[in-house]
């Protein structure tokens, strides 16, 4: 019976080390498939942080001195143009007014008496001529009077809504203090920076871009329903950042958008000779992207990339890699540095056309 036993025993031993030689010789003897970095020209698309912009938005503030008698609005009613919207105590302006139009008065009178008087040759021309510019003078102040009085009623100069109100009722008012801002919301900006070799592809490959559509997606990470399209490009790069901004314009229709917002644009940048590669050739330690790379013996060795832009299977790589570098494809997670191994070259293009995003 024990004689038995150990029978089994050594059979079942001998079984698994053959089934482990079998191993062994089967991973030895596995081919790794093998590509290269590809250059061409695709396109991106690109999020910027933007800054959300009123197509109108404005101070109002005191032109005159006194106490605030009236507010006619709220904070966040909408206005038309030319409501009223603040009055300052009026009264010492209107009683300029007054003192102006006895003093145009009375050199209409002088004006009259010089000119009978000129004209009866009692007195010189002379006299006449200084009647009339004293009534222009008094016309004038007149004038004055009347504006100052004006600057007491503050009224919107276009629709829009207000914003905050710092003063109260009854408050005394200095010349140039802020009652409040006016935004038009209708028609909104979104300011966003781009890099200077971003800007330079954007500019001088123009026909591969498409056209100058952008998308928002909103703070709570929604998409904002509709497009916008890229206005304008600022004069100069900014000197310390490197970077020049550009201004999309984006339709209101629904009032969703509000000045001072932040989101970000998603923006198409066309890329000239771009070096692709697949990220699934790829394997990442600590926030660090590698690739191995094998040489004319088999033998792989690890080699930190950098990556430019990330799209849907495939990266941009910026530096590390070259179009002569052989790249293993796939069993990056079963090699190690230095080991060698049996490889298989695939084309890169029709690498990449078997993946999702396709370059173009």
């Amino acid at each position: 019976m024990k004689r038995v036993a150990s029978c089994v025993a050594l059979s079942a031993i001998l079984l698994l080390a053959s089934c482990n030689n079998k191993k062994e010789e089967k991973e030895e003897t596995a081919i790794y498939p093998t590509t290269t970095a590809v250059k061409m020209d695709t396109v991106i698309t690109k999020e910027f942080v933007s800054q959300i912009r009123s197509e109108k938005n404005i101070e109002i503030r005191a032109q005159e001195k006194g106490f605030l008698q009236n507010i006619y609005v709220d904070e966040g009613q909408y206005v038309h143009a030319g409501q009223t919207l603040f009055r300052i105590m009026p009264q010492i302006y209107e009683a300029d007014v007054m003192k102006a139009k006895a003093e145009v008065a009375q050199a209409q009178i002088e004006l009259q008496n010089s000119s009978t008087l000129a004209n009866n040759n009692v007195v010189s021309p002379n006299e006449k001529r200084m009647a009339k510019a004293k009534l222009d003078a008094a016309n004038a102040e007149l004038r004055l009077a009347q504006t100052h009085l004006s600057f007491t009623t503050i009224k919107a100069p276009f629709s829009g809504i207000i914003n905050r109100l710092p003063l109260k009722l009854g408050s005394l008012v200095d010349e140039g203090d802020l009652l409040t801002s006016l935004s038009d919301n209708g028609g909104i900006y979104a300011y966003f920076n781009v890099s200077e070799p971003e800007y330079l592809n954007y500019q001088m490959h123009s026909g591969e871009r498409g056209n100058d559509i952008v998308s928002l997606t909103m703070a709570n990470g929604e998409t904002y329903p509709d497009k916008g399209i890229i206005q304008t490009i600022v004069g100069e790069f900014d000197s310390e950042t490197g970077n020049i901004a550009f201004r999309a314009k984006f339709p209101n229709t629904k009032s969703i958008l509000r000045n001072g917002q932040t989101g970000k644009v998603q923006m198409t940048l066309p890329l000239h000779d771009a070096l692709i590669i697949p990220q699934k050739a790829t394997y990442e330690i600590q926030d660090q992207i590698y690739v191995f790379v094998v040489d004319k013996n088999g033998t792989v060795k690890s080699r930190n990339i950098k990556v430019a832009y990330e799209l849907p299977d495939i990266y941009v790589v910026a530096s590390g890699l070259t179009t002569s570098d052989k790249i293993l494809l796939e069993g990056v997670q079963k090699v190690k540095d230095d080991q060698k191994v049996k490889v298989k070259f695939e084309d890169p293009k029709k690498v990449l056309s078997s993946l999702k995003l396709q370059a173009n």
